[in-house]
Parts: structure tokens; sequence; C-alpha cells
């Protein structure tokens, strides 16, 4: 039985983890989280962390548990979001076999508690849930060069 691991290689691996990276560092929702950080670094722990995963033969993850690596920051359900869409784009890119995508994606969700602390990144209002406005009609029209003043009278 092939692994996920021998599905998609050590060095094709390597070579996404680098590119994902690189589109992450200059994201412009997330890539200020990255300043200052050794890129080098982190490819190598996500490469050990992602190659153990997928089952590579004797290869161990030797980073900080992750809410440990990830306690100092202050990371919103949205910036994971964020970095898991780069990820998903990058496997596209890099035609990851689907097994491995799935595998990687459902193990990068399974740490979302430890990551940040939201519970999600939806909105809590819908086009469903989202209460109608009413149109009033008899508003009196206001011409469009006159500002409106708030406060009070």
């Amino acid at each position: 039985m092939t692994t996920p691991f021998e599905k998609i290689g050590a060095d094709a691996l390597r070579s996404l983890i680098a590119d994902f990276y690189d589109r992450v560092f200059r994201d412009v929702m997330i890539g200020f989280m990255f300043q200052g950080k050794d890129k080098k670094h982190l490819i190598d722990r996500e490469w050990e962390l992602i190659a153990a995963l997928l089952g590579a033969p004797g290869v161990k993850y030797t980073g900080r548990p992750m809410r440990t690596a990830h306690a100092q920051h202050t990371i919103f359900g949205g910036h994971f979001e964020r970095r898991l869409q780069i990820l998903r784009e990058a496997m596209r890119d890099h035609a990851v076999d689907a097994e491995v995508q799935q595998v990687w994606i459902d193990h990068t969700q399974s740490l979302r508690a430890q990551i940040t602390r939201d519970k999600g990144s939806e909105c809590a209002t819908t086009a469903e849930t989202a209460p109608k406005l009413a149109i009033v009609p008899d508003a009196p029209d206001l011409p469009p060069d006159k500002p409106i003043k708030l406060g009070r009278r």
C-alpha cells in the first residue's frame, strides 16, 4: 500500500512547502505576522510535521507543540482561514494528489484550537438571517451636495 508521503515524495513536499511559505510571507492579509521570522526554519519544521503526518519513514517533528509555538501571537480565525486558503492554492498549483491534500487539510483543521481561540471565522449574520431593510416611501429626498449633520438638536 502506498503512503500519502510516497504519493508526493520528499523533494516535491519540500518544494511545495517552500512555495507555500513564499506566498504566506508576501500575503497582504497575513504576511505581516511573519515579519522577522526565519523562513527556512519554518519550512524545515513544516516539512517534518507534514512528512511525519503523511507517513515518511524515520521522520520526526522536532518543533515546539503548536499551542506553545503560537501562544505569543494573536491569531484570529480569519488569519487561520487565510493560511489554509493559501495552502489549498499551493497544493492545487503543485498538482498534489487528492488524498494527500485531504489528509493535510484535515490535520491542519484539527490543530485549529491549538493555534487560535476563535471558534470560527464565519460571519454571524448571513443573507438569510439578516434583518430586512424597510424602504420608507415618504422619506424626504436630500440634495446630493448637502451634508447630513448628525448629533443633538
